[in-house]
Parts: C-alpha cells; sequence; structure tokens
C-alpha cells in the first residue's frame, strides 16, 4: 500500500513508525503538491488540512484529515464523503495501538475496516467532536496538572512521577505536554471549551501564560 503524508518531518516519522515497512510512504508538505496520479490503494494522512475540497474528488483512495481541533462534519465544505475520515494528527497520537477516527456517514464504516485491515492497524470510531475521546482526556489532565502548580500542590516532576507510579500512564502530565506541544494542547482545549462551553476545559492562566511565553 502507499501511504502520502501530508506535513512536516514528524508527521512523516510517526506515519512510519505507526505502519511500519510494509507500505511505500510519500512525503509533501502541501495538498498542490499532491500528484495527479498514483496507485489506486493509495491512503492519504492530512496533519494540516487547508484545502480540502480536493478531497471531494479523490473517490478511490482513502483520505485521513487531522480534525482534532474541529470536527470532520465542519472541516469538509459539504457532507463528507465516505472514503473521507477523521483521526487525531497531534504528536505523539497516531503511533498508538489503536487509531482514533471518526466518520460523517455509516457508509464510510465497510471502507474503514478494509483500509485499517491493509494498514495493519485496531481502530476505534468515536464521536465526531472537537477533541476526540483520548486527547481531549489527555489536555484536560495536562490543564488540571497546571492547576495545581498553579495552587502550590507540588512541583511538576513530582506531578509527572504521581501520575506514572498511581496510575500507570506512561508519561506525566507536564511530560505529555512536551510531547504534544503547549501550543497543541492549547488550541485543543480552547477548541473544546468553545464547543462545549463546559468550564471543565476552560485554560489555566499559567499554561495561557507559558504558550504566550514561547
Amino acid at each position: 500500500m502507499e501511504l502520502i503524508v501530508i506535513g512536516g518531518e514528524n508527521n512523516f516519522q510517526e506515519c512510519k513508525a505507526k505502519f511500519g515497512v510494509g507500505h511505500s510512504y510519500l512525503h509533501i508538505p502541501h495538498i498542490s503538491h499532491l500528484p495527479t496520479e498514483h496507485n489506486p490503494e493509495t491512503v492519504i494522512f492530512d496533519f494540516e488540512p487547508a484545502d480540502v475540497a480536493p478531497y471531494l474528488r479523490q473517490a478511490s483512495k482513502a483520505v485521513f484529515v487531522n480534525s482534532v481541533k474541529t470536527t470532520l462534519s465542519k472541516l469538509m465544505p459539504h457532507t463528507a464523503p465516505d472514503h473521507v475520515f477523521g483521526f487525531c494528527g497531534l504528536p505523539s497520537f497516531l503511533n498508538r495501538e489503536i487509531l482514533e477516527t471518526t466518520v460523517c456517514r455509516k457508509e464510510s464504516v465497510s471502507l474503514l475496516e478494509k483500509t485499517c485491515s491493509q494498514l495493519g492497524t485496531k481502530f476505534k470510531i468515536v464521536r465526531d467532536q472537537a477533541g476526540m475521546v483520548t486527547p481531549r482526556i489527555i489536555c484536560m489532565i495536562i490543564n488540571e496538572a497546571y492547576f495545581a502548580i498553579e495552587e502550590d500542590v507540588a512541583s511538576r516532576t513530582d506531578i509527572d512521577l504521581a501520575m506514572k507510579l498511581g496510575t500507570n500512564y506512561p508519561y506525566g502530565p507536564f511530560e505529555w505536554c512536551e510531547k504534544i506541544g503547549i501550543k497543541n494542547v492549547y488550541g485543543l482545549l480552547k477548541a473544546v471549551h468553545e464547543d462545549t462551553h463546559d468550564d471543565r476545559y476552560k485554560i489555566c492562566e499559567l499554561l495561557k501564560a507559558e504558550v504566550l511565553n514561547t
């Protein structure tokens, strides 16, 4: 299978780490560089979707677009066609055992199943909402960790250690924040808060301040 990765070098490397050596890869910086001719079984991963209209014409190819800070239904100019799926393209979220995806149409599921089987990955369809499931939970935990620092509950090192030992998380909140990127954490929390108006996602002032200083 041929994978076309649209995004940065880190995105490209995470795709290769996730899907392995059994595929061919093409890395391009923008959709405008998309080849006009490629393998019918080509799969596109777009980490930085801007002009998504061309995907409406890519009917024979499965396309995954990074919709974690919005929704797939909002990202597409019309109802997303059967071959377009949402995924979380934030750093460190792709190379996991389960690929978290969204769809707009139930007719998309059979192609999604076939594509993920060919890619050799498990997948889970989640609700088409800002933040999906895992990203919004992890970013909310990071936000709460910032509140704990703001209230002088413990040090960053101690909070990271407590979360790893107490909950068996692979990383502590601040370690995870560094992997995801604080601007990405801020952007996701902002999108979820605007979508839900839930104060659980209200961004800690300390986190905001650090974003402004980066």
